[in-house]
């Protein structure tokens, strides 16, 4: 089982309330609480990062708060790539991993608004050459990969080191899924599938008769303003790129988990500066600046639960009295991800390190929330 899978499976057993509960503990003992005096909370939040990074060694860091419709905090710490002295900014591009599946349960959502789809539409309705070695295969549906009740099994090998660039890489993948079981019936259980993600991507391009990533930039990216991330990470301005890091103590990876087959499962490439526009524009329900990228409707979808293990359309879900929290988590060879959104109070947090740290990066962003908003903004 992967680490990145691991993360998920824990992070639905364990009550998010916990971690908070841990952390502040931890803040006690770094002495990163707010002192008897308040200073103004970005200064709280600096030092409380500035420690963690210290006392994690960690080669680079880059979060962005938002609240109320506004960006309070973009910042970035540490360097592109150990061994230089090249500062992160907020501008810079990381991997984000699996921060990617919500951004293509958007495009199917979006998608279903058009018409061209049903959530409950047979995959094979809309890709015909979809097959696993397992007849049941037939019914499976777009909603039942959407939340990880399909049956699928998880990607075996990434390919980091061997990277498709052309234009079939997707449908190629898809028609290589012809070998694969079935865990068990569609429907009847939970297995998170990124090789799921993976067939919505080639399903979003077929419906649409534009590539995955040209939908992508022109139906999300381009709306929302992300104009620097991409899917398609040789279209990243080199300037703007980072190295990720492995093992510990950290050392720079050779390798940037890129491979065609696997953009929609994982690889938008983005900063904490653009992803503070996707979390503006979830958090307004679909509208930013003037441009809906989906209506609000649509959110009733994606924010609630379809599963018994608290998960909506791609995105993650914990709830208990007077907390509300939407989430996602990523970590790659090399890069680890997080993001939280408390839609009630309209707050939400991304953090991205060029480190692949995914327990420690998860606990930093509910760090910050305990920082920044205690006892929820009361």
């Amino acid at each position: 089982m992967s680490e990145e899978v691991s993360l998920k499976l824990r992070i639905l057993r364990e009550a998010a309330q916990r971690i908070r509960m841990a952390v502040v503990c931890s803040l006690f003992m770094f002495g990163a609480l707010p002192p008897a005096h308040p200073q103004p909370v970005d200064a709280e939040i600096d030092s409380y990062l500035s420690n963690q990074i210290r006392a994690s060694e960690i080669p680079g860091l880059a979060v962005a708060i938002v609240r109320d419709g506004s960006i309070i905090f973009n910042r970035a710490y540490g360097v592109t790539k150990l061994g230089t002295d090249e500062g992160l900014t907020p501008e810079h591009i990381f991997h984000f991993a699996s921060l990617s599946k919500p951004f293509v349960a958007t495009a199917i959502v979006q998608l279903v608004e058009r018409g061209k789809l049903e959530l409950d539409d047979p995959v094979v309705k809309h890709l015909p050459y979809f097959r696993l070695a397992d007849e049941r295969y037939r019914e499976i549906t777009i909603r039942q990969m959407l939340n990880h009740t399909a049956g699928m099994p998880d990607v075996e090998s990434y390919e980091w080191n061997n990277p498709q660039f052309d234009d079939g890489a997707a449908e190629k993948y898809v028609r290589s899924m012809a070998s694969k079981m079935l865990l068990w019936d569609p429907g009847s259980g939970f297995q998170y599938s990124n090789m799921a993600f993976d067939a919505l991507g080639d399903l979003v391009a077929k419906v649409s008769g534009l590539s995955f990533e040209e939908y992508m930039r022109i139906n999300i990216l381009d709306p929302v303003g992300m104009a620097n991330s991409s899917f398609f990470y040789p279209e990243i301005d080199k300037a703007l790129r980072t190295t990720g890091h492995v093992g510990d103590p950290a050392t720079a990876s050779d390798i940037y988990p890129y491979n065609r087959r696997h953009a929609p499962s994982s690889t938008l490439n983005s900063s904490v500066a653009e992803m503070a526009r996707w979390m503006l524009v979830n958090l307004n329900r679909g509208v930013l600046d003037g441009q809906r990228i989906l209506r609000d409707e649509s959110y009733d979808l994606l924010w609630t639960s379809t599963t018994d293990h608290t998960v909506g359309l791609s995105w993650f879900i914990y709830e208990e009295p007077g907390i509300r929290e939407i989430f996602h988590g990523g970590s790659d060879l090399g890069f680890s991800s997080y993001i939280v959104l408390e839609p009630a109070n309209g707050v939400g947090i991304v953090l991205v390190s060029n480190w692949q740290i995914p327990e420690t990066v998860q606990e930093i962003v509910y760090g910050i929330m305990d920082v920044a908003f205690p006892l929820n903004g009361e």
